[in-house]
């Protein structure tokens, strides 16, 4: 069984690990942004950001990116069983969300329900500013946060190369079974902390 969460400050890494692990073990990939956001950056609402993430993270064989926890509160740290922190340096993290951006907007990507990458203004403010501070914030909350859900096996990853083990760990001890569905799987492999 998979319930796993990949938590960390925006441009840190956490779609592209999620997904990555998600395919791995053979389980859905629940993207929280895209529960999140409608059309025009428009907001589902708390409720119903709510309903939708019990929803996608009902049973077991999912892996999400983020908790959206200010929004939902611990509903999906209680229901996961294992926490990957993506705490990597905060300069990296800027310069990656600012290089991503700046694709985003270069080749004119379409994310959610048509959305687009906003005008630098609002970026600074709304994207940037907030992912700086979190890293700091995540350093000196998460810790006792976590500490509070003990069913949790956290995975505290502080480099690329870190990452690069994690993800070279979940494939040495991914049973081969043959199954698109990972069925055949009884636990989520053992994983070393980092």
């Amino acid at each position: 069984m998979t319930r796993l969460v990949v938590i960390g400050p925006s441009g840190s890494g956490k779609t592209r690990l999620s997904a990555r692990l998600a395919e791995l073990l053979h389980a859905r990939h629940v993207e929280i942004d895209a529960l999140w956001h409608g059309p025009n950056w428009e907001s589902c609402g708390p409720e119903e950001l709510h309903r939708r993430v019990s929803a996608a993270t009902e049973g077991d064989d999912w892996v999400s990116d983020g908790t959206y926890h200010s929004i939902i509160g611990d509903l999906v740290l209680e229901r996961a069983e294992s926490v990957v922190w993506l705490d990597l340096p905060v300069a990296l993290v800027i310069g990656r969300l600012v290089r991503r951006s700046w694709v985003r907007k270069r080749d004119d990507v379409v994310l959610w329900h048509g959305n687009r990458e906003d005008n630098w203004p609002n970026q600074i403010r709304w994207l940037f500013w907030p992912a700086f501070k979190r890293a700091f914030e995540n350093r000196r909350r998460l810790p006792a946060h976590l500490a509070r859900h003990q069913q949790l096996q956290v995975h505290r990853l502080r480099s690329d190369a870190a990452v690069e083990g994690f993800v070279q760990s979940i494939q040495a001890t991914e049973p081969m079974s043959g199954s698109s569905k990972g069925s055949d799987r009884q636990n989520t492999p053992p994983l070393a902390e980092t």
